[in-house]
């Protein structure tokens, strides 16, 4: 079973979101997500600037198996992005939760965290995912 940090929320398209206390929101894949994608080749990210909404597909993580789009979990600005990623893909795979983060935004609405999953939430999702 993947690990699954209790610290962060998580979306039903296993995207990870780290609440940054200042307005922030940093957010990735989730460790099943890199799994079952396999090794990654390529990460396109998102232009600092951009305005997204819940669910806009705003970034795309490539592997040797398919492209998948990344969507916004919340509605804000994008106000990072992880260049690190442009040549090592593979961050995500090798620390999904950590370095392998995908971008940051500036939240226009922050209770919408509160719509996102707990730990316990999406463990269920995987678990009736099967």
């Amino acid at each position: 079973m993947s690990s699954i940090p209790s610290e962060l929320k998580y979306t039903e398209s296993h995207e990870w979101v780290k609440d940054n206390g200042d307005g922030t929101v940093t957010v990735g894949i989730t460790d099943h997500a890199q799994d079952a994608l396999g090794d990654l080749v390529f990460v396109e990210l998102p232009e600092i600037g951009k305005q997204v909404a819940v669910k806009d597909a705003c970034a795309v993580v490539e592997s040797v198996k398919a492209a998948s789009d990344i969507y916004s979990p919340l509605s804000g600005e994008v106000v990072g992005a992880n260049d690190a990623l442009d040549g090592a893909p593979e961050t995500i795979n090798e620390d999904a939760y950590g370095d392998g983060w995908i971008f940051q935004l500036k939240l226009s609405d922050p209770s919408q965290l509160d719509e996102l999953m707990d730990a316990g939430g999406y463990e269920q999702l995987l678990a009736d995912e099967g």
